[in-house]
């Protein structure tokens, strides 16, 4: 019996199967000899720089933009109209409070004045003549010469007497304030502005008149500005606790003036969720000039002993936080921490030791147990190994609000 197309066709298929699975076990039989299973290269030390924490008491601040303002400004207008008659007081004068600075014409406020009086004169003699008439009045009433209606009329003479001179005595002393209004005196001790009248200059006494001068205290002296109502609940505790400090930030690089915080005020700006703040300056030296425009910074409070390092060290993932530290056998470890406070281009954090060695640059590539090489010259260890020196100084916290 001859064997049919079919059958030929499948004895080949499956010899081919046959061949094909010897080549496979052939080919991987080399792979297998010789190499121990389960072996796998070990990653290579990354470089890395690495900083020291440091420990700190760091003090928690506030910095805001205040304009200074004097403590006391008046502006000094005529209560006459009248003619100026002399200036006193130079632009720029210091001057102090009770000082003469102008006199005006007074002639006329003079002569009322001298009427006043002899308008009481008059009626003081009048009056005398009156007492002497209600006397004999009550001692003829007693021999029975007169009535009592007599007398009686000679006490309403008398008692009206009485008050026209009462009435004389006020209108002298009115016209003594009115000729007063001649001179006008510093009503408070500080720095004279710019002069705008002269002798021979026409005042009036009119509030929306331009004023003859502006004197302000320069000495102390004031500072608005206003913080964040964030920091409304920390300011208040430290306006508690006694006299807050501030410094009022000179430009150009000048030292900073001292102060102490004086007034909060009693509301929240709804529109800009801000609190007005009120300071006062030594201004001896006059450092300060009012409708300065400057910096301040308040010292909310101080932090003791807190563990600070830069926040270029930290690594955020979402609301995690942690830092990749220097483990005693010389590779990475993962640490999280809590970020407690910013403080500008360093951080204070919880979770740490006081001798970590912190991880800055090149933890990009790092994972957990990975070797480290550190790189030569960075604080915190020496070139090939994480047993260098150095430290991370703390600053001043610029920001009272936390990460």
């Amino acid at each position: 019996m001859r064997p049919t197309p079919s059958l030929i066709s499948a004895g080949l298929l499956l010899a081919a199967l046959a061949l094909s699975g010897c080549g496979r076990q052939a080919d991987g039989a080399p792979a297998a000899a010789g190499a121990p299973a389960g072996a796998a290269s070990a990653p290579p030390p990354q470089n890395v720089s690495v900083v020291r924490v440091a420990q700190a008491d760091v003090p928690v601040t506030v910095e805001a933009s205040g304009t200074v303002t004097a403590l006391q400004s008046v502006d000094l207008r005529a209560q006459t109209t009248s003619t100026v008659a002399q200036v006193f007081v130079k632009d720029g004068q210091d001057v102090k409070k009770g000082e003469l600075l102008f006199r005006f014409d007074g002639r006329a406020d003079q002569a009322a004045v001298e009427r006043a009086r002899a308008q009481l004169a008059r009626d003081r003699a009048a009056l005398q003549d009156l007492e002497r008439q209600f006397l004999r009045a009550q001692e003829l009433q007693a021999q029975g010469f007169i009535a009592q209606s007599a007398v009686d009329t000679a006490q309403a003479g008398l008692d009206s007497g009485r008050a026209l001179v009462r009435s004389d005595e006020a209108a002298v002393q009115a016209a003594q304030v009115t000729a007063g209004y001649n001179e006008l005196r510093a009503p408070i001790s500080g720095r004279a502005g710019i002069v705008s009248v002269f002798p021979g200059s026409l005042v009036q006494a009119s509030a929306t008149a331009a004023p003859l001068v502006n004197i302000a205290q320069l000495d102390p002296i004031a500072v608005s500005f206003t913080v964040p109502e964030t920091q409304l609940d920390a300011l208040l505790a430290a306006t508690r606790g006694g006299a807050l400090a501030v410094e009022a930030l000179m430009p150009g690089g000048a030292p900073a003036v001292k102060g102490r915080v004086t007034a909060v005020d009693n509301l929240v700006d709804a529109s800009t969720g801000t609190i007005k703040v009120k300071a006062e300056f030594d201004n001896r030296a006059q450092a300060l000039w009012p409708g300065q425009y400057l910096r301040v910074r308040v010292t909310l409070r101080t932090l003791q002993g807190v563990t600070v390092l830069p926040q270029a060290a930290i690594i955020m993932r979402g609301n995690e936080r942690s830092v990749y530290v220097v483990a005693p056998d010389g590779t990475a470890r993962l640490v999280p921490v809590r970020v407690r406070q910013a403080i500008g281009e360093q951080a204070i954090v919880e979770g740490l030791d006081a001798t970590a060695q912190v991880v800055m640059d090149g933890k990009q590539n790092l994972r957990p147990g990975t070797p480290l090489r550190i790189q030569a010259g960075q604080p915190g260890g020496g070139a090939g190994g994480p047993g260098g020196s150095g430290g991370s100084g703390a600053a001043s916290a610029t920001s009272g609000s936390g990460t």
